[in-house]
């Protein structure tokens, strides 16, 4: 005689709508990567049309945007761009004096991961080759010259016409006295999520546009987070962000042969930046597996 467990093993499988070779829901896969790290607050949006997957875990939660938020910032030139109002051969100053949006007050750009940038002051940059190092080594200076010139006000009501209101650009990079008060620019990876989507299909601005950002996240140097989940001949566009305990990627996948999907991964509360960006290669590789597989 079999052990009860056993012969109502088939009843419970058929209850639950799996088999032993089934594999859990995605969501449940990405779940159990999340309960490694109890402390850390995490948000995942999947956006892939062609298999009909939008998954969102935390994904309305608030995050402080780093530099993800030099998304909209490049959206908004080529806007002004196809307005008119602006040329991508337009040339600005570079230099490194920045007024706070608390006083007006003077400050200047300390941090920056773009070193060869400083060695232009007082030259002359045009916007497309400050969009390039905005994006692509993460130019804090780069940011901080165009979105004085678009304005912030400009590159909001840019997103909130575009429907992802959840990011919200209220300054540029390293303004402290705005900082200590509160006030941040902050991001759900939903917005993230809909400014990429958008950019993928050619809806964010117009097509040549969105394709030529494309190009350009393309290029983008920091690659230890989603890139690193992915098989060598998947192209990534993406933009990471990152400061203490924060560390983000929101990415356009492009498989060979498949069409692309949307990822994005918001990270908060891991202080080892090596220990975020492997959770984050782990979660892009559970979500390809299952995508793409």
């Amino acid at each position: 005689m079999k052990p009860a467990f056993i012969s109502s093993l088939p009843l419970l499988m058929l209850l639950v709508g799996c088999t032993p070779d089934t594999p859990p829901p995605l969501s449940g896969q990405v779940q159990v990567l999340l309960d490694r790290h109890p402390d850390a607050q995490v948000a995942v949006a999947v956006r892939d049309p062609s298999t009909s997957t939008s998954l969102d875990i935390q994904s309305d939660r608030e995050f402080h945007a780093a530099s993800t938020m030099k998304i909209p910032v490049m959206i908004e030139a080529w806007r002004q761009v196809r307005a008119g109002t602006l040329a991508m051969d337009q040339l600005l100053e570079v230099r490194n004096s920045f007024r706070s949006i608390v006083d007006g007050s003077e400050y200047a750009i300390v941090d920056d991961s773009d070193d060869a940038i400083y060695e232009r002051l007082g030259e002359q940059m045009s916007v497309s080759e400050l969009i390039y190092q905005m994006i692509t080594v993460s130019s804090n200076l780069a940011t901080n010259l165009l979105i004085e010139h678009l304005s912030a006000d400009s590159i909001q009501h840019t997103i909130n016409n575009l429907d992802a209101s959840g990011m919200q650009v209220l300054r540029g990079v390293e303004d402290l006295k705005a900082f200590e008060l509160g006030m941040s620019n902050r991001t759900n990876a939903q917005a993230l999520a809909r400014l990429l989507d958008l950019i993928a299909h050619g809806q964010a601005v117009e097509r040549a546009a969105d394709s030529t950002m494309v190009e350009v996240m393309l290029d983008a140097r920091f690659n230890e987070m989603i890139p690193a989940g992915l098989p060598e001949e998947v192209n990534v566009a993406h933009k990471t962000g990152q400061i203490t305990e924060i560390h983000h990627d929101a990415a356009i996948v492009y498989p060979p042969d498949a069409p692309p999907y949307v990822l994005v991964i918001l990270t908060e509360g891991i202080a080892d930046d090596s220990v975020s960006a492997s959770l984050g290669a782990a979660i892009t590789r559970t979500i390809h597996r299952a995508l793409r597989p």
